[in-house]
């Protein structure tokens, strides 16, 4: 788990900058004070800083880390002047967070790169725990089922043509859960293999025709 250390003139300002950094509403920080405030002449002459060292706090039993996530996620969209509530849904894999609010639809951004970018935010600052291992998604007026079906009838499409073209077909660039999906759609027809390819931002799928035995 990440740790910083911070030092200001007061507890507060030290609490407040902790929390930014990290990301976190405050009650979430797990807080050690490494110094405080000496005693000042009449609140004015002398005194030291407060130095604490923070870091995010680990869920009570039973707490689980949804609640931390919808936490890190209204924290950075209050911070952003965003007034919205968020609804979590947890299931073996995955913790969902749904983004409630009148024209939401800014967070989306051109083909879903705000809503990744806050999705990735929000899984850098909760998964910073080795126990916090479960993949976090975020959605606002159902762009990711609206993303999913278009992405499996691509995947379809892509395959029907590498097999009556008998030849590698390829997508255009897609994030981790777009080529996924990708993967999914696939992976139980027989005549196909897929497989990705590229650096960062411009990774895609290869489609392509398997070879019968002994061709």
């Amino acid at each position: 788990m990440s740790t910083i250390e911070i030092e200001a003139k007061t507890m507060e300002e030290a609490l407040t900058k902790a929390s930014e950094q990290l990301g976190i509403a405050r009650d979430q920080l797990e807080v050690e004070v490494i110094s405080e405030n000496a005693n000042k002449l009449f609140g004015i002459i002398g005194g030291s800083k407060v130095k604490i060292r923070a870091s995010i706090r680990e869920p009570r039993p039973g707490e689980g880390y949804s609640g931390l996530a919808k936490e890190v996620l209204e924290n950075i969209l209050y911070r952003f002047g965003v007034s919205a509530a968020v609804e979590v849904t947890e299931d073996d894999e995955c913790i969902n967070l749904e983004i409630k609010s009148d024209g939401s639809g800014i967070l989306i951004g051109r083909k879903g790169q705000t809503l990744d970018a806050l999705q990735y935010l929000v899984n850098k600052i909760v998964r910073r725990s080795p126990a916090a291992i479960k993949q976090i998604i975020i959605d606002t007026e159902g762009y990711r089922l609206r993303r999913k079906d278009a992405l499996v009838e691509l995947a379809k499409r892509l395959g029907d043509r590498a097999k009556t073209q008998d030849t590698p077909v390829s997508t255009g660039p897609l994030n981790p859960f777009e080529r996924r999906i990708i993967h999914l759609t696939l992976q139980d027809d027989a005549a196909l293999a897929t497989q990705s390819t590229g650096e960062g931002a411009a990774r895609s799928v290869i489609i392509s025709p398997k070879k019968s035995d002994g061709v």
